[in-house]
């Protein structure tokens, strides 16, 4: 059973290729402002995350040593914010910033029950040579 298979040539019309018109189009001049240095601010809760200086024995003895003064910071306070805050509250260059967690201790509260104080965080503030913190405001 062979079968011949007749092809039948396809009409090509051919297409019409049209010329599109190219418009100009209008550049309008932009203004360009000179730029100025965005000047440094220090977000509000990076003020709040420094408490209090911690003045202890050992402290008074690594700020004489090592150019360290230790602060009791918040739980939530990072590296950065305790830097910032550190510079606009005693204007003085911080070299490095390094931060512990401080567990609190168990404390017996009566004969039968047992208490926990709050856990903290501290920071040890190392200043650059020649500068020093003054505590009393002057």
């Amino acid at each position: 059973m062979s079968e011949d298979k007749k092809v039948t040539a396809k009409k090509v019309t051919a297409k019409k290729v049209t010329a599109k018109k190219v418009t100009a189009k209008k550049v309008t001049a932009k203004k360009v402002t000179a730029k100025t240095a965005p000047t440094k601010t220090v977000a509000d809760k990076s003020l709040q995350s420094v408490l209090s200086p911690h003045v202890t024995e050992k402290a008074t003895m690594v700020a004489d040593k090592l150019n360290q003064v230790i602060f009791k910071v918040r739980k939530d306070a990072t590296k950065i914010q305790v830097k910032e805050a550190i510079e606009t509250m005693f204007k003085v260059d911080v070299k490095n910033v390094n931060l512990l967690n401080v567990k609190g201790k168990t404390k017996r509260a009566s004969r039968n029950s047992m208490g926990k104080r709050a856990d903290w965080k501290k920071a040890y503030v190392s200043i650059q040579a020649g500068q020093e913190i003054n505590f009393t405001g002057e």
